[in-house]
């Protein structure tokens, strides 16, 4: 790890922090194995610029492990309910734990019948979305996820939190270059960037969120604490949180966001909700859909689109390969004070 000089930052390599991240899971009872994934997630996070989701989680995974919320050590369990559909039951674990143990038996299934589903249930997801799918649209599939959470948000004329944030990540290949793939949440802003704004003493834009009396509220803090988040498109995004609710809790088996129970764990602060997995063989349909994507994405560039959806994070990705990441000195330490036990 190398200061930069006169900065509140600091450079620190992937695999160093990788390392680090590890000794934080591992050293609250979870395996070598399992703290891998988690740690892979959180460091592709600060890797590729998604600093919501990154090293700044770190206290909330802290947290909700050491008050009981979460059980580091749970073994998810897989049954494969019907031909083309996995269900598993995450043990009070998290997703991407769950992802990982079913990901080899789901790609299977996609390639045996042009398409599989995966639901989990009782899982913890506190992370971004799109790593859980870009390694299937670079093994050769198109990748449709959601995870739902505690309310969070309005939805449809509501004023109070009714709905999480709900987010929907899609992944697909293409003939040249990294797979598309976008991650967005249901509501105007993440949670995490509202956090982001929160801890940096920052107004949130307007029509973003509202104070506990349902009033327009650019207070970060204030929203956070009793208000609502804001969905965007109005009733499209209340729309797409609904539809999120129904895949991942009526059809998947997970809690609805109003059942997170959270309340008898004062730290906790991840939602036991679940998540819901489309694979789809594109090969089945279309022997040339990679190249079609292409004729698709040249049209778009041709009108006018300057970037697409990834590129941000493949330039980052890129550069910090190169160099290494640059994260919050402050973060840092207090990601090593919890590597510290």
């Amino acid at each position: 790890m190398t200061l930069e000089q006169g900065s509140l930052q600091t450079v620190v390599s992937i695999d160093a922090l990788t390392r680090l991240v590890m000794a934080v899971f591992t050293s609250r009872g979870m395996s070598d194995r399992d703290a891998a994934i988690m740690a892979g997630v959180v460091v592709a996070a600060e890797r590729d610029g998604t600093r919501s989701h990154g090293i700044q989680r770190m206290r909330g995974y802290v947290d909700s492990i050491e008050c009981g919320w979460i059980d580091p050590r749970a073994e998810p369990q897989l049954e494969h309910t019907a031909t083309a559909t996995i269900a598993v039951d995450a043990g009070n674990g998290f997703a991407q734990i769950a992802l990982a143990r079913a990901s080899p038996d789901l790609m299977t299934l996609a390639r045996q019948h042009g398409m599989a589903v995966l639901t989990t249930r009782n899982s913890h997801h506190f992370a971004a979305l799109w790593p859980d799918i870009e390694p299937f649209a670079e093994a050769g599939f198109i990748a449709l996820t959601m995870v739902n959470s505690r309310p969070w948000m309005t939805a449809w004329d509501s004023r109070q939190r009714v709905l999480g944030t709900n987010p929907v990540a899609f992944a697909c290949p293409r003939a040249a270059g990294g797979p598309v793939v976008w991650d967005q949440a249901s509501s105007r802003m993440s949670q995490g960037d509202v956090l982001l704004h929160a801890s940096a003493g920052q107004k949130l834009p307007a029509e973003v969120g509202v104070d506990v009396d349902g009033q327009p509220c650019t207070d970060a803090a204030a929203v956070l604490a009793g208000g609502a988040l804001l969905p965007f498109g109005g009733v499209k995004g209340s729309s797409i949180a609904f539809m999120v609710e129904v895949l991942v809790a009526a059809f998947g088996g997970g809690k609805f966001g109003f059942e997170d129970g959270r309340a008898a764990f004062p730290k906790a602060t991840t939602s036991n909700a679940g998540q819901f997995v489309l694979l789809l063989d594109p090969g089945v349909n279309c022997g040339d859909f990679a190249l079609r994507v292409e004729l698709l994405l040249a049209a778009m560039l041709a009108r006018g689109v300057t970037r697409l959806p990834a590129d941000r994070r493949y330039a980052a990705r890129r550069e910090a390969e190169r160099v290494g990441i640059s994260v919050r000195r402050d973060l840092l330490r207090e990601v090593e004070r919890f590597a510290g036990g």
